[in-house]
């Protein structure tokens, strides 16, 4: 669980960037001209919008009941989409996203599923949400170069900086999962490094908890190789996940009544924002997402430009925000009425 000085940083942080977000995005913009034109949207096409985020969350809590189905651990489907709340909340407000899994093992705990499960569920739930992305980012590098040339020539270095980090962290991840050993000993032989050059004081506690840590990544290794199956199915899932968020832009292009791009270009183009800002060290992606927004839809949302990027963030990234924080509090509610109970 969070301590409370590690809770009001991650708070000031966000509520800091947030700030930043909103001046620099709105400075010298006629806010008067923008709120009518979002008003002039059509919510009947926003509404599903809608919908596509909660299917989002939803897909993640069925990946969490699928999985914990194959370890022999039978949960309601409410029960997981709490847990996926909870994750997304976290993930949400905090910077790289990671403040949402140590969250999730937090309430896991209170349902008897032992860390090591719950480590290895949320191992295969990141290595597959990272993989899906790389595909997708991969997919559009090869076989998208008129896609690129049309929408993206400004933000190139961006995109291809953002794709080449979440390559390195999935061929990082996937080396430490399905060649412990080796990993281990790499990591152990830099943190020897470290402490030669004084950079890193040395403490057998540290080297004892690496030792713990890889651990989990022999225990996720097995797992996939016993489970491929299973694996398949929350790839399929994942996919479906991550193109129904994308879609939330093109129903925000409908609102407005527009025609003449294909769905399928704003989509990706959206995709490629979350490849884009998906590493970096910011909650959400806040500020580099608008202002990536700004610079590939221009020529899709032409003069409704701003007030598709302020609907689109606010159904894909604060309606998120909002439906997740929702149900961690309802999560919160649960287990404290449990406690008592009990």
């Amino acid at each position: 669980m969070m301590t409370k000085k590690k809770a009001l940083f991650q708070v000031i942080f966000l509520l800091a960037v947030f700030g930043l977000t909103v001046y620099g995005v709105f400075h010298g913009e006629d806010l008067g001209e923008m709120m009518e034109a979002i008003h002039s949207a059509s919510i009947g096409w926003l509404i599903p919008g809608v919908f596509l985020v909660i299917f989002f969350i939803w897909g993640e809590s069925i990946i969490i009941w699928y999985m914990m189905r194959s370890f022999g651990i039978h949960l309601k489907k409410r029960i997981c989409f709490l847990f996926s709340s909870v994750g997304f909340f976290f993930s949400c407000i905090t910077p790289s996203a990671s403040g949402g899994q140590p969250m999730q093992i937090y309430y896991m705990k209170k349902e008897k599923i032992p860390i090591p499960v719950s480590t290895v569920i949320l191992m295969v739930v990141t290595i597959t949400y990272k993989l899906v992305l790389v595909v997708i980012g991969l997919g559009i590098m090869l076989f998208g170069r008129g896609f690129l040339h049309r929408y993206l020539e400004g933000i190139l270095p961006v995109f291809y900086l953002g794709l080449a980090l979440n390559v390195l962290c999935i061929t990082f991840m996937t080396v430490l999962v399905f060649h412990p050993v080796m990993a281990e000993e790499m990591l152990l032989k830099g943190m020897d490094l470290l402490e030669r050059i004084h950079l890193m004081k040395k403490k057998e506690a540290r080297r004892q908890k690496l030792r713990e840590s890889m651990g989990v990544y022999r225990e996720t290794a097995l797992y996939l190789k016993e489970h491929k199956k299973v694996l398949f199915h929350v790839i399929i899932i994942t996919f479906l996940q991550r193109m129904a968020l994308f879609s939330v832009t093109w129903f925000v292009y409908r609102a407005f009544r527009m025609h003449g791009t294909p769905a399928a270009d704003v989509i990706f183009l959206q995709a490629v924002i979350s490849i884009a800002v998906d590493m970096l060290p910011l909650p959400g992606g806040m500020g580099i997402s608008e202002t990536l927004f700004l610079t590939i839809f221009a020529p899709v949302f032409q003069n409704v430009l701003l007030p598709a990027m302020v609907l689109s963030r606010g159904l894909g990234y604060y309606s998120q925000l909002l439906i997740s924080a929702l149900f961690t509090v309802v999560t919160q509610l649960h287990y404290f009425c449990k406690s008592l109970v009990s």
